[in-house]
């Protein structure tokens, strides 16, 4: 994964991942796979500070700070295993659905 400079857009590609498909959750039958994809994202609106840090206590779900802007992806996937693959259209966004690019600091790194 890599991300601009000033954190307005992110990359992440994969090529030939090895995964294992199971047909159903936990599923007792399981083929190996490869999958691959391509993911951009670009940040459409300013960044909002989210989080208060060590103000709460550490089992607070406000634990943590970060930065998030609503943001627009668009991407490529592919998958194949033994006697199937499939490829989704080119272009697909989150037009229709939301996106988030953002950094989170938690735990020991606040």
């Amino acid at each position: 994964m890599t991300f601009s400079r000033r954190g307005r857009f992110a990359f992440l590609h994969a090529r030939d991942v090895p995964v294992i498909d199971s047909f159903q959750i936990f599923g007792p039958n399981v083929i190996p796979a490869l999958v691959s994809f391509d993911v951009r994202w670009e940040a459409i609106e300013a960044p909002m500070d989210l989080g208060q840090g060590t103000a709460v206590s550490p089992t607070d779900p406000a634990a943590f700070l970060g930065s998030f802007a609503a943001a627009r992806a668009v991407g490529s996937f592919s998958g194949s295993e033994i006697g199937f693959s499939f490829a989704s259209n080119p272009g697909v966004s989150s037009d229709l659905g939301y996106a988030e690019l953002g950094t989170e600091r938690n735990g020991a790194f606040l």
